[in-house]
């Protein structure tokens, strides 16, 4: 049975032109990409070994093996960073619970007062799974007629995929989809992101699941909107991580001045700060 460690390290491999690493291609392949008996030479582990992780039938692979194959695939930070959790969740380590469960929702009094000090800024607070648990009447205005907000409990990923309305707002839609299905790795257990993808997946389908299968680290450039008022909006995202909480804080900045302008507008019906319950 596959796991997300060999699902990650097999598209890595597939992924990566020998030359690139300064092999010969030696021959015409059937499949893209490096070969296994290359990989394994790179990270000094026999070819069987690495069949066995690929497969799924070592779920263990020491620290050592996982940061030789994270060399041996050239690896930058953040996917060095995914491939160690991945390995932690194929050996069962990141699983908090008995029974899948949602993620917790409250918001503590300090990051509330948080947000209240980014007034007028564009922020909002999340949990790993893109529930939306507060956020300043900017971030509101920004957002107003999208349909991001309208649901008693909404949220980011689930809006992503299963809101039409979003491929209109989100300029960039297909990168926004791989930075909110990656996302879902980094869910504070396994236990909780199990629990989500089972509500998700019949709803969004295919592409989500291959997405979130696909296990490659996005590389969150400028936000691109199209706001329903006709204005495109182009922002800066700063991400603060609140580990004890398993949420994050959003801060959205404007990446010019006819931004900067477009959100002053789009300002002009004061709105208070939410906290979603």
């Amino acid at each position: 049975m596959a796991t997300p460690l060999g699902d990650f390290i097999r598209a890595k491999r597939d992924s990566i032109q020998p030359e690139s690493l300064g092999l010969p291609d030696r021959d015409r392949r059937r499949s893209p990409g490096l070969r296994r008996s290359d990989l394994a030479a790179r990270a000094g582990i026999s070819v069987e070994y690495l069949t066995r992780i690929e497969q799924g039938r070592d779920r263990n692979p020491s620290i050592a093996v996982v940061n030789a194959l994270a060399d041996a695939l050239s690896l930058d930070p953040s996917e060095r960073n995914h491939v160690r959790y991945l390995s932690k969740i194929t050996a069962g380590e990141c699983s908090g619970h008995a029974q899948p469960a949602p993620p917790r929702r409250d918001v503590r009094p300090s990051v509330l007062e948080t947000l209240r000090v980014l007034e007028p800024g564009i922020a909002m607070l999340t949990n790993r799974l893109g529930d939306i648990l507060a956020h300043t009447s900017a971030f509101e205005s920004v957002t107003t007629g999208t349909g991001l907000l309208d649901a008693d409990n909404p949220n980011l990923t689930r809006y992503v995929f299963t809101d039409a309305r979003a491929r209109t707002f989100f300029a960039d839609w297909d990168d926004v989809a791989d930075e909110q299905a990656f996302d879902l790795w980094l869910a504070p257990s396994v236990d909780n992101s199990e629990w989500f993808t089972a509500e998700l997946a019949p709803l969004a389908g295919l592409d989500f699941t291959r997405r979130l299968n696909r296990h490659e680290v996005p590389q969150r450039g400028v936000l691109r909107l199209n706001h329903p008022s006709g204005c495109s909006l182009e922002l800066l995202r700063e991400t603060l991580g609140l580990s004890a909480d398993a949420q994050q804080l959003v801060v959205f900045l404007p990446a010019d001045e006819r931004t900067a302008q477009a959100v002053e507008q789009l300002r002009h019906q004061p709105q208070r700060l939410r906290a979603i319950s």
